[in-house]
């Protein structure tokens, strides 16, 4: 089994995001991601790690070998300065998105929606107010608001009837969305 915890570290209102390895047997059976891109801030930089079981890990690194030459030195210099060095940020990252989620939660509810906040990542997904598929949903957003949001088909036949919104742009654009977004709802 794979498990990707890509978004362990944004978390809130005290949520804590379980390891699979918690489990007990899943060392012997898993194996687990995780990326320095969310936590750190290294989006597209392509850096993290993986645990489980020693034999696990030693078949990932031979799949490796064979794939690539490795992440470029400076890459890996600047991931172990990040793991290495001050923590307090990851805290404040989550206060951030938090803050920016609320916000958004808010003025998308306010508009009728009715959406739950996430306990984890910094995107939050919202149920199509419309009988209409996520990607015709996506465009008449795009058209009438000029808002990019992802059609939720695009992570698989579950996300149909969804959409996906990030929470990585400041709290005024994201008003300024909810103001748009009225055209829509």
């Amino acid at each position: 089994m794979v498990s990707d915890l890509a978004y362990s570290e944004m978390t809130y209102d005290g949520y804590r995001a379980s390891s699979f390895l918690e489990i007990e047997g899943a060392r012997d059976a898993a194996i687990e991601f995780h990326s320095l891109s969310k936590t750190y801030n290294m989006t597209g930089w392509r850096i993290g790690w993986a645990c489980g079981s020693a034999k696990l890990i030693s078949a990932l690194a031979k799949v490796k070998t064979n794939i690539d030459s490795g992440i470029f030195s400076a890459i890996q210099l600047a991931g172990i300065a990040a793991l290495e060095g001050p923590q307090e940020h990851i805290k404040n990252m989550c206060h951030l998105y938090q803050e920016r989620r609320d916000g958004l939660i808010d003025g998308l509810n306010s508009l009728g929606w009715q959406v739950e906040p996430p306990k984890a990542t910094f995107y939050v997904w919202i149920k199509i107010p419309k009988k209409m598929d996520s990607i015709k949903f996506a465009a008449l957003v795009l058209e009438k608001t000029n808002i990019i949001v992802t059609p939720g088909v695009g992570f698989g036949e579950h996300g149909e009837g969804y959409i996906r919104m990030a929470l990585t742009v400041p709290k005024e654009r994201l008003k300024e969305a909810i103001a748009r977004l009225k055209k829509v709802v």
